[in-house]
């Protein structure tokens, strides 16, 4: 069935007002970071945060100082091998300088071998220290190369207490794959309270986004995709979305969501 004209506009906003934007290259400046926070009040909206390095965290509050776009930042990031005081120590200053949010990738190494206890710890840990703010688990599932491990990754950032179950750094070989957003996906519809997703890497283009939420709104159904439970991390998919809102195109190709 051919879609109308109106469908990849609507899909394109419900995937700019998910969007989680992104500046994590070491060297940017904090002109870099001004920019970023500019770019996230769109003519068609604001995205839902920007995603920035702890150091930046207090500029990037201030610059989005009523615009209602949340400041989220980066923890144990990219390795997830980081010592557990260091962690804590970083969570704590982040959110003493306005992070609302924190992605934290987990300990994905110790899992991979088969020891849940440090993922659990770190968990547990910087859930305690984030008290109110939204914690976000980075499963890295493109390294935990069985459906299985992502499933148990998920399981247990849940029971520890993550409000968001999120694919991967970007950094790794493999990323967002439709196959582990599904698994995400089922772990929060699962589970005993209301936990997000947020698939991130790889997620290039408008049609991308679209099928990230068509596969949501197959499991979770048509309302769940909001910004309060479904993210998207990715520094380029914007400029897609905003091609399409304006007019500029239809469709544009697809990464293979």
């Amino acid at each position: 069935m051919r879609r109308s004209c109106a469908e990849p506009a609507a899909d394109a906003a419900r995937a700019l007002a998910c969007l989680d934007l992104t500046l994590l290259e070491e060297g940017a400046t904090p002109r870099d970071v001004d920019a970023l926070c500019d770019r996230a009040r769109t003519p068609h909206g604001p995205v839902a945060a920007v995603c920035v390095f702890p150091a930046s965290v207090a500029r990037a509050r201030s610059r989005l100082a009523g615009s209602g776009i949340r400041v989220a930042t980066v923890v144990n990031f990219p390795g997830g091998d980081l010592p557990i005081d260091s962690i804590r120590t970083t969570a704590a200053e982040a959110l003493a300088a306005g992070a609302q949010e924190i992605d934290m990738v987990i300990p994905w190494q110790a899992l991979h071998a088969g020891d849940e206890g440090p993922v659990r710890e770190t968990i547990r840990t910087i859930r305690q220290t984030a008290r109110d703010a939204v914690l976000k688990t980075i499963l890295e599932t493109g390294a935990l190369d069985r459906p299985e491990l992502i499933a148990r990754a998920a399981t247990i950032a849940i029971a520890e207490g993550a409000d968001f179950l999120k694919t991967s750094t970007g950094r790794a070989e493999v990323n967002a794959t439709p196959e582990a957003v599904e698994i995400l996906l089922e772990a929060a519809k699962a589970a005993p309270r209301t936990v997000g997703v947020k698939p991130a890497g790889g997620i290039r283009t408008a049609d991308d986004a679209a099928r990230l939420l068509a596969l949501a709104d197959r499991i979770m159904g048509p309302d769940w995709a909001r910004p309060e439970t479904f993210r998207i991390g990715a520094s380029s998919l914007i400029s897609s979305l905003l091609a399409v809102l304006d007019g500029e195109a239809a469709t544009l190709p697809g990464g293979g969501y």
